[in-house]
């Protein structure tokens, strides 16, 4: 049992893996459809490259979505509207002009008798009753035919015959007989036309189920290709009807070749697929990036922004596959790119890509659009910190959506009057979308701990509390931090390295010696020196101690990991030499690990930079009337000695740009200490 545990708290960061592995291939399996991938890839307007293609069983041809949108709006213009007749509305105003009538007529005011001009009032009232009377206005034809709904009776009329409640004072005038005077006309004029209420309104619910019943009853077949026929021979055109018979081979293929007695064969060829996407990702860590792939952290951060990236691809494409492209898909390279490299953002989103391969349609289309913009965003995107690059970037990116699009669309259609003008609003959300980085960025830093360069911006701030307390408890270390910030940067940006942390690690790097800041030469402001009463080797533990002190400063302060690296190795495994000669004269037998920093050596470019241009800052200050060909021997064999210690073999560095280094910090150096015309007096 012992061995077990001791064998598994060994190994416990590749068991890590290995679950999170698993865990990431499930969840990615679960997303993706479950139904076969067609064996043909073909694109409208190509030829098919493909031997000729016979049909390999019976299956009917889809209508396209065009045809069917075209039936669908046909049904919706030519469908028959519902209109409810409301007899109670009738009868109330039948009693309600009746009650008028008999307040309002009387005998010696008019020569018509009362009976008489009751009787036509009530002709005229039945009259319009009739089809019944509306009150709003609906977009229909005089002569559009309508369903008109009398209690469990539906009659067919056109809609001229209803009458309209503002038309009702005409209808009367022409209705009212010739006998009637014209005093008892008006009279009946204006009775009615108070009595009468609108009784017929349109059934709405009754009308869209009428249609939707119309639309469900669309037949989305138009024929039926038998088993053998054949149905495109090579090198012909994909276009027309061609098509869509391919289209509705492959929608047949993936839903009904596919059964439950396949069902495992497709998930076995996922977790294959899949496997290999996320084997290549952790291989590609291990070769190229091994200080990532040694933090569980940032490989979790890595896979899970892979699984949420195929997480909203799929749910998109779930709800309607045409916003396929409001996914901000772009995303991905830049966070990595930001908390990492451009070259890993590349490769983890061409991976992403391999798996939503399987989920979105025309993925030809879709993978080569996206591996574009991808790319554009590696190459455009820098400087995450200043705001205004990420608004150019963006437009860059919706950019070559479009004209990427654009031409697709031309090599499929031969022509740009179809084009649907939509797609270019979604790269315009899917654009917008991506600036969403900015505060995810964040929400990632506090998530798992990671640092970008927006943060260093931040800490680059020499206001900042820790660098603050670093300027008043050692002035000299912060002066000396200042300088050896501008030869790093300056050097950093000369090979293309990280050139913000390394001035962030570079202001940082000494903050150890806040604990003892006058053992530390740039802190001594008169003659006396603290060692001068103090063992050679007690002297070199105190200045040796200033990293492991420098280390625990920054943990309570929670600087990011990134900076305390360079804190861990700007000295590497290098000796304490002053201190390490001295006990060397009094003593032969002197053990150099006494007198050694503990490591690690530098493990990347900025970090080694970093050990380059502190040991030089530091040592030129004892240059006695420096000269330009001082200055470049002295940065010559400060520099080679430490190649010569291995300080620098797991960084990954070029002599090319360690020579380059030399350059640019002979140039510092020489503007530094350039010599000034004595003045006269």
């Amino acid at each position: 049992m012992n061995n077990f545990f001791a064998l598994f708290s060994k190994n416990q960061s590749l068991i890590y893996k290995g679950f999170l592995f698993v865990l990431s291939t499930v969840l990615v399996i679960y997303l993706l459809p479950k139904g076969g991938q067609f064996k043909y890839n073909f694109q409208k307007g190509k030829p098919w490259q493909y031997e000729n293609l016979y049909a390999p069983f019976s299956f009917t041809i889809k209508k396209d979505e065009k045809t069917l949108d075209k039936e669908r709006e046909a049904i919706k213009e030519n469908a028959t509207p519902y209109f409810d007749y409301n007899s109670e509305i009738v009868e109330r105003s039948k009693t309600n002009f009746l009650q008028l009538f008999q307040d309002a007529f009387v005998d010696s005011l008019y020569t018509t008798s009362k009976s008489m001009a009751k009787e036509e009032g009530l002709t005229v009232f039945n009259e319009v009753y009739a089809n019944g009377v509306i009150d709003e206005v609906y977009p229909y034809e005089q002569d559009k035919l309508i369903y008109l709904k009398r209690g469990n009776e539906v009659e067919q009329l056109a809609y001229s015959q209803f009458h309209r409640k503002e038309n009702i004072k005409n209808r009367v005038a022409k209705l009212v007989s010739e006998k009637s005077t014209e005093d008892v006309k008006m009279l009946l004029q204006k009775l009615l036309e108070r009595a009468i209420i609108p009784n017929v309104t349109l059934d709405s619910k009754l009308t869209e189920a009428s249609v939707a019943s119309e639309l469900n009853a669309i037949n989305p077949n138009k024929g039926v290709v038998e088993k053998g026929g054949r149905i495109i021979a090579k090198g012909e055109v994909v276009e027309g009807d061609t098509y869509q018979i391919l289209n509705s081979l492959k929608a047949e293929y993936q839903s009904q070749v596919w059964s439950k007695s396949n069902h495992s064969w497709l998930i076995i060829g996922y977790v294959i697929i899949v496997s290999l996407v996320f084997s290549m990702l952790f291989l590609f860590l291990k070769k190229y990036r091994f200080h990532i792939y040694n933090d569980n952290t940032k490989v979790t951060f890595i896979f899970f922004n892979v699984i949420l990236m195929v997480l909203l691809t799929t749910i998109v494409v779930k709800l309607d596959a045409k916003y396929v492209y409001v996914v901000p898909l772009c995303i991905l390279p830049l966070i990595l790119k930001a908390f990492f490299d451009p070259r890993l953002g590349l490769f983890v989103h061409t991976l992403t890509l391999m798996l939503l391969g399987f989920v979105v349609p025309n993925s030809f289309e879709y993978l080569f659009l996206q591996l574009i913009a991808g790319i554009v965003t590696i190459l455009t995107v820098s400087e995450l910190y200043r705001r205004a690059n990420l608004f150019i970037s963006v437009g860059q990116i919706t950019l070559v959506y479009i004209i990427g699009y654009f031409a697709f669309f031309i090599l499929q259609e031969g022509n740009v009057q179809l084009i649907i003008w939509e797609n270019f609003g979604y790269f315009i959300l899917c654009g917008l979308a991506t600036l969403f980085a900015h505060p995810l960025i964040y929400l990632y830093e506090k998530l798992f701990g990671l640092v970008s360069d927006v943060s260093l911006l931040e800490l680059s701030d020499t206001n900042t509390k820790l660098l603050k307390e670093l300027s008043n408890k050692a002035p000299g270390t912060f002066h000396h931090s200042l300088n050896v910030a501008n030869l790093a940067e300056a050097a950093a940006n000369e090979i293309d390295a990280n050139a913000m942390l390394v001035r962030v690690g570079a202001l940082y790097h000494d903050i150890g010696k806040m604990k003892n800041p006058t053992y530390f030469t740039e802190n001594q402001v008169n003659s006396v020196n603290a060692h001068q009463d103090l063992d050679p080797k007690e002297s070199a533990s105190i200045i040796i101690d200033h990293v492991i002190k420098g280390i625990e400063i920054a943990r309570k302060n929670n600087l990011p990991d990134r900076v305390i690296d360079f804190i861990r190795t700007h000295h590497g495994t290098s000796l304490v030499y002053y201190f390490y000669m001295n006990e060397k004269k009094q003593n032969e037998g002197v053990n150099e690990e006494d007198f050694q920093y503990p490591g690690p050596i530098p493990f990347s470019k900025e970090t080694a930079i970093l050990m380059m241009s502190d040991s030089v800052e530091a040592a030129s200050k004892s240059l006695k009337e420096p000269t330009s060909s001082k200055i470049d021997a002295f940065v010559e064999k400060i520099i080679d000695g430490q190649m010569a210690q291995g300080q620098f073999l797991n960084a990954n560095i070029t002599f090319k740009e360690i020579q380059t280094i030399k350059k640019v910090l002979k140039k510092k150096l020489n503007n530094i200490y350039h010599l000034r015309v004595e003045y006269p007096e």
